[in-house]
């Protein structure tokens, strides 16, 4: 699989099609505004990351139906034919705004707004959630991992673990954004220019009767960047086999760069291992450690001064495993010009196109978002007057009549801006502890929209025919 064998037009919810053809049969065509948004951050989880903005767009550009798929739809027996010449002649039209790839985003903040004809903006749901919701959550993951662990090389060793392909190489570009130094997924560096990353396993140890001699097989094997990993048996043992070939090696212009951990205490191992390599003259050589490794696991390596240079992360970051799912949501915000909300308990939204402003302390650190109607200034906050200071509005315009506005960032670009964004975090996020909050606020212009269109639902059930009218 390569990202351009885009997906099927049908990697969608049957419910989708089947709303399609209803509002194609009600004449239900007019301008609808949709946002993706994420109801509420999981429990250990102080912010967010948003993430897959490029793939979102690129699956809008291309949006088509061909005719094999169009001719499959026929073959079902379940549309009509408006529908599947509706659907054969689709193309995205609609405008998007959305947060930049990289941006810090919390609860009930818009990431990204669809503004399109009634059928196209329904359509594009389900995959528009597919792509967002998994590079945030691991973009958010990732974002963690690189606070628990400042300064250490971050590899992704995730692939193998992914469900999926497509998830495999998200993960890898999601995790290089936030600061990953590379991946050891192939395709992602030819998909992305990821730089990507990797040693040997087990495996290749154990097919020689002799550990050195696999060492030096693999080294003159690929002499460039070499790692060598010396837990297959015994780890101090192997440390001073490392030792006792380097001299030889370096006599054939092969340079050992590090060794790699991947079993055991690798607190207590890699101590041990700093001081056999030391006092073998290895101090250059690094200490490269993987093995189920999460982000709480690198804060204590942190904590306890471990010496250890990098770390390759696999499972718990393509999985996000302690918090595998997103509670994010697609919602219907107007349609015809007419602000629209969800009432049902637990799951009501705010109405109308919507705006995050953001404001920062004299440190340049945010200090608190206001979310607002869609407006060319920034609202006072349903609190009075706040922090002062002016604010920073997080969602532009990225695409309008389907195409983009401009060129795509470089990942390079996203990556700094990721960067700046982690820099700017409240320090009382930065420790990742949990039950620490941020303050949004909703502003006063947004309550009485919600307000107004409750007066307006209200008022249209009271004029409804009862059941009883409608009988005869």
């Amino acid at each position: 699989m390569t990202l351009n064998e885009r997906p099927s037009a049908l990697l969608t919810d049957l419910y989708q099609i089947n709303m399609i053809q209803a509002y194609l049969d009600q004449a239900k065509t007019e301008t609808a505004v949709f946002e993706f948004f994420v109801r509420s951050l999981p429990g250990r989880r102080g912010f967010l990351v948003a993430a897959g903005l490029e793939q979102a767009l690129d699956y809008l550009e291309n949006l088509r139906f061909p005719a094999a798929e169009i001719a499959w739809l026929r073959s079902t027996g379940r549309f009509s034919q408006n529908l599947l010449d509706y659907l054969a002649a689709l193309r995205f039209t609609g405008d998007v705004h959305a947060m930049r790839e990289g941006t810090v985003f919390f609860a009930n903040e818009p990431i990204l707004r669809i503004t399109a004809p009634l059928p196209q903006a329904q359509l594009v749901e389900s995959r528009l959630i597919n792509i967002l919701q998994f590079q945030t959550l691991i973009a958010a993951k990732a974002a963690r991992m690189v606070l628990a662990a400042p300064d250490k090389l971050l590899v992704d060793f995730g692939f193998r673990r992914a469900h999926g392909a497509e998830a495999g190489l998200m993960a890898a570009r999601a995790s290089y954004i936030m600061g990953f130094a590379g991946s050891a997924t192939v395709l992602a560096g030819k998909e992305f220019g990821i730089p990507i990353y990797g040693t040997m396993a087990h495996s290749f140890i154990e097919t020689f009767d002799d550990e050195s001699a696999a060492f030096a097989a693999f080294a003159r094997a690929r002499p460039d960047n070499l790692v060598l990993l010396i837990d297959t048996y015994d780890t101090e043992a192997a440390a001073r086999k490392v030792v006792a070939l380097a001299p030889r090696l370096k006599a054939a212009g092969i340079t050992i760069r590090g060794v790699r951990l991947d079993s055991g205490d690798l607190v207590v191992l890699s101590r041990k291992v700093r001081g056999i390599l030391d006092a073998g003259g290895l101090r250059d050589v690094t200490i490269f450690a993987s093995g189920g490794l999460d982000e709480d696991q690198l804060a204590v390596f942190a904590q306890q001064a471990a010496p250890i240079d990098g770390l390759g992360v696999g499972t718990s970051l393509t999985t996000s495993s302690d918090a595998p799912v997103l509670d994010c949501v697609y919602k219907l915000q107007e349609y015809a010009g007419i602000a629209r909300r969800k009432r049902s308990a637990n799951k009501a939204t705010w109405p109308g196109r919507k705006q995050v402003w953001r404001r920062y302390d004299a440190e340049g650190r945010m200090a608190g978002d206001i979310l607002s109607v869609e407006s060319p200034t920034l609202p006072s906050p349903a609190s009075g007057g706040g922090k002062g200071g002016g604010g920073e509005k997080l969602i532009r315009l990225v695409m309008q009549g389907g195409k983009r506005v401009s060129p795509p960032s470089s990942l390079d670009e996203i990556r700094r801006y990721a960067r700046r964004e982690l820099e700017r975090l409240p320090l009382a996020l930065r420790p990742l502890v949990p039950g620490m909050t941020y303050p949004v606020e909703v502003a006063d212009e947004l309550k009485a929209l919600a307000a107004e269109v409750d007066q307006r639902i209200a008022m249209q059930g009271a004029h409804a025919p009862s059941s009883a009218s409608t009988r005869s």
